[in-house]
């Protein structure tokens, strides 16, 4: 606990910390405590799971005393992370007790109005705080601490217009602090316009790259789910969360692993509030289900802990959400694993993921996979399909034609190849090209044409799996 103190933070607080377990600050911890509790406006780059919340935490709990008005307003992108940093703040303010209220939207905006009368800190997102400026039930005039928590995420979801006007209802003078995983565009406008003389905190990311391994599989369309169950089957995982880039297919994953005998839950935006929450408490108890299927949205800022293997069934359009994603696992000095699961129509966004080049993801044999049955939902989710592209992999044409992945494996063709089975998916794989190239990786192509008996051929099937 010393190397706490040696931070200036107070007794009260230190309690809490020894009480949870934590020994030593983190990096960030150690860079950014100083300067929230010196009163300067601060910058922060750091991922989920740096231990951020305890920085600007330590500066709202020895600034803010019990006065029954709102002292310190956190925004937040999501409702989770809404919950969870709120959850977190009084647990730190255990022994400084201070009214810490939640406010997001999906829920009954009542009980907010009793709540924010006596609240000390607001923890919330934006939409349901401007919702609250605009019934005049909720009072920021007094408010000596604004953070902006996620500011990359909040504006990549379209919350500029609203997180502006949020503060230009909070006080000129006041400490603003922000943290994001990125600095750039929005993000530097805004702590340009309204954070004054901001100190700039980056540390490395959490992740420990030397305990994670990061692996894809290339697989044809109609076999991608049925690998996925394989694997999941196959491999000794504490905890696992598997991405889709849909609401749509993560309900479709979720829904046939159950089917396959895996239990699972599905957690996204169109989920009522309760039911997310609800998800949320089951997942994290560990006592039955431990697949968690979430698309990023629902996913951003959740602090599990425990997570061993990340699986993109869904390979992401950007490199900056696969780095998110990822960084899931591997926390803490334990090792964890994240998956890649290629099909046809992912090759596009992982061409885009790779081009960072302080990736390294290495290929893995497909093994033998018995395909599975599924249930197929109604209409078609082709939110993800490839639509071509070059890129550091060299290539042409998302749907048809030779890739290669950064590598060189020689060339190899196969033709003929049709399949079909009741995994459902596009149907037959039809090889045709080679997959020479000059980089590290290299990959069959294919062509997909026909049906199977699960996939177009079964009431409004698509090319899920």
């Amino acid at each position: 606990m010393e190397s706490f103190r040696k931070l200036g933070l107070i007794e009260p607080l230190i309690k809490s910390i020894n009480e949870q377990r934590f020994t030593e600050p983190s990096e960030i911890q150690r860079d950014a405590i100083p300067l929230v509790l010196e009163g300067r406006d601060v910058i922060a780059g750091s991922a989920t799971g740096s231990g951020k919340t305890l920085v600007f935490g330590s500066g709202i709990i020895q600034n803010c005393s019990k006065d029954k008005c709102i002292q310190a307003l956190v925004l937040t992108p999501t409702r989770e992370l809404a919950e969870q940093v709120a959850e977190s703040l009084r647990g730190f303010s255990r022994y400084k007790p201070l009214k810490v209220v939640s406010v997001y939207g999906g829920v009954a905006i009542g009980p907010q109005f009793r709540e924010l009368k006596t609240a000390d800190v607001v923890v919330g997102t934006p939409g349901r705080i401007l919702d609250h400026i605009s019934r005049r039930s909720i009072n920021l005039t007094r408010v000596k601490i604004l953070v902006f928590d996620e500011a990359d995420r909040m504006l990549d979801m379209g919350f500029i217009r609203d997180v502006e006007k949020i503060t230009k209802d909070c006080p000129h003078n006041r400490q603003t602090l922000l943290f994001s995983a990125t600095i750039s565009g929005d993000v530097g406008r805004l702590s340009q316009r309204y954070m004054k003389d901001p100190v700039e905190v980056s540390v490395e990311s959490y992740i420990d790259s030397s305990k994670l391994e990061q692996v894809y599989y290339d697989v044809p369309d109609n076999l991608k789910f049925s690998l996925l169950v394989h694997l999941l089957k196959e491999t000794s995982a504490a905890m696992v969360m598997v991405f889709c880039n849909s609401q749509r297919n993560t309900d479709f994953v979720a829904s046939n692993l159950k089917f396959s005998g895996i239990d699972a839950l599905a957690i996204h935006g169109g989920y009522s509030q309760d039911k997310r929450t609800c998800v949320m408490k089951q997942f994290n108890a560990q006592k039955r289900v431990y697949v968690l299927v979430c698309t990023d949205v629902a996913a951003r800022g959740l602090d599990i802990k425990g997570v061993s293997h990340v699986y993109n069934y869904d390979i992401p359009r950007e490199s900056k959400t696969y780095i998110h994603r990822i960084g899931r696992t591997a926390r803490a000095g334990e090792e964890g694993k994240a998956v890649n699961i290629l099909s046809e129509r992912d090759y596009d966004n992982f061409t885009k993921v790779m081009r960072d080049r302080s990736l390294k993801v290495e290929r893995e044999e497909t093994p033998h996979v018995e395909r599975v049955k599924i249930q197929v939902m109604n209409k078609p989710d082709r939110s993800n399909r490839g639509r071509g592209g070059s890129g550091r992999f060299g290539g042409s044409g998302g749907s048809r034609g030779s890739r290669s992945f950064r590598g060189s494996e020689g060339s190899r063709s196969s033709g003929g190849n049709r399949n079909s089975g009741s995994s459902g998916g596009s149907g037959s794989s039809r090889g045709s090209g080679s997959t020479g190239g000059s980089g590290r990786f290299g990959n069959k192509s294919r062509r997909n044409c026909g049906s199977s008996r699960d996939g177009r051929r079964s009431s409004g099937g698509g090319r899920y799996n």
